[in-house]
């Protein structure tokens, strides 16, 4: 008797933004697939009784290849057993889900999609940025600074880019913001244009580092900024403000959000 699989995303950090369905999910499964993505809070709420498996990336280094993850989600699921692949932000936003959905789905095994909230809109939203403003931007353009290196050649239109005036925001750039920040300035994007980069998401250890697309590579080298982190690009970046409060959501435990459970 096949068992079924469920594709979930468990948001940009901590339980505050995860789905009652991700929660409700996690709970009943029998073997959870986790990345490190998913954070300590929601990674130690696993249940006790389930089997599970490490499927992280840690310093370029894979604990588990991609067709590796996707064998043990139809394995498990054939043996009958409820399993869940647990992501970070959504499954299907540069996560690989639509890969293991096309897999499960091949192999005849039940699979329900559970969205997450990406850290593409959530951490820009805590440090006080909004991807739109009827001042700044009417649209919202996400890339991933990692393309498949098998591609025959770059998905990315950098002109279409650097001539567009809404935001684009960038997941997984960090190695490659001097080819980022070069290829946007040679198709004539202005140097001047602001940036931010939100190092570590919703953790109480977040870092935002500002400068301008000319200067950004350099500022953020200096800075040793790393993965994992979300950049942004457009003049919405000038509503960025460092000394508003700090906007880092609830987490299980924090006073300061007694009673909002």
């Amino acid at each position: 008797m096949s068992g079924k699989v469920y594709l979930v995303g468990s948001g940009p950090g901590g339980e505050g933004l995860l789905t009652r369905r991700g929660r409700h999910v996690i709970d009943m499964a029998d073997v959870v697939l986790f990345d490190q993505l998913p954070g300590e809070e929601i990674l130690a709420s696993l249940p006790a009784r389930a089997e599970k498996i490490d499927c992280g990336k840690y310093g370029g280094s894979h604990t588990l290849e991609q067709d590796e993850i996707e064998a043990l989600l139809v394995d498990r699921a054939k043996r009958g057993k409820v399993v869940v692949r647990l992501k970070g932000g959504d499954p299907f936003l540069f996560g690989r889900g639509g890969e293991e959905l096309e897999t499960v789905r091949a192999a005849g095994i039940p699979v329900e999609m559970v969205p997450g909230i990406s850290s593409a809109l959530a951490v820009p939203a805590s440090v006080g940025i909004p991807l739109t403003h009827r001042r700044y931007a009417s649209q919202v353009t996400i890339l991933t600074g990692n393309e498949d290196p098998a591609k025959p050649g770059p998905a990315l239109d950098w002109k279409l880019l650097a001539e567009s005036r809404g935001t684009i925001v960038i997941l997984m750039g960090v190695a490659n913001l001097p080819k980022i920040a070069e290829a946007l300035l040679k198709n004539k994007k202005p140097a001047k244009t602001p940036v931010a980069i939100i190092e570590r998401g919703l953790r109480k250890d977040r870092r935002v580092t500002t400068g301008t697309l000319a200067g950004i590579a350099d500022t953020a080298k200096k800075a040793g900024v790393r993965p994992p982190a979300v950049i942004v690009i457009g003049d919405i970046v000038n509503l960025y403000d460092p000394g508003l409060p700090d906007l880092i959501p609830y987490e299980s435990g924090d006073e300061r959000y007694a009673g909002y459970r």
